[in-house]
């Protein structure tokens, strides 16, 4: 039996060395080992001091989210010691990453305890496209706001009022054009009709005498 406890753990990124021990956790777990070892480096693992893996827990990374994945341990009992250890690293990962959401379909009541809470539909949507159409329920955790989409709304909204300004300012101008046009052709018309009221006074003999 191994001897494991916060103090003799220690929790590091896995390398290429460790395929060989993480293939046998995933076989135990009936995981797929030939897929997952293509991705050796999105595990965490916690090792005794002689190097032997005591657990190891997965963090696919897109559009920056995290997807929890593919937890195993060399023992269940030793599971409760694992997980927090893991968890702590994944969080630090996600930090370093700048990730806005965790993802994940593990069933444990820890990852309710840690603060992922069920998917809503409307939160789904938020999820990279290659994670979905999985049909196992979502828990995730929201990191922090997304403030470059935040920004890159505010952009487009404010290049949206400036095109409406734009086509409002032309529409004014247009009709501004409009009415010089008309004000142009009234002027005119009244000119005309002084004309020939001049002309038919003068026609007639000049204005009435007195």
């Amino acid at each position: 039996m191994i001897r494991m406890n916060s103090s003799n753990l220690r929790v590091r990124r896995a390398t290429l060395d460790d395929i060989s021990q993480l293939a046998a956790l995933w076989n135990a777990m009936k995981l797929p080992a030939d897929a997952l070892s293509k991705r050796v480096t999105e595990f965490q693992i916690a090792e005794t001091p002689e190097g032997v893996l005591a657990g190891a827990l997965g963090m696919e990374i897109a559009q920056k989210q995290g997807r929890i994945h593919s937890e195993s341990f060399k023992d269940f009992a030793l599971a409760d010691q694992v997980r927090p250890m893991l968890w702590e690293r994944i969080r630090a990962v996600a930090t370093n990453h700048g990730l806005l959401r965790l993802w994940t379909q593990e069933r444990a009541p820890f990852w309710n305890h840690c603060g992922l809470m069920k998917a809503e539909p409307d939160v789904l949507q938020k999820m990279p496209a290659s994670w979905q159409g999985q049909k196992a329920e979502w828990l995730t955790l929201k990191l922090r706001d997304d403030l470059e989409t935040a920004v890159a709304s505010v952009d487009k909204e404010f290049a949206m009022f400036m095109e409406s300004e734009k086509q409002r300012t032309a529409r004014a101008f247009q009709q501004a054009k409009i009415l010089k046009v008309i004000a142009t052709l009234i002027a005119l018309a009244v000119f005309v009709i002084v004309i020939i009221g001049a002309f038919m006074i003068f026609k007639h003999g000049g204005l009435p005498r007195r």
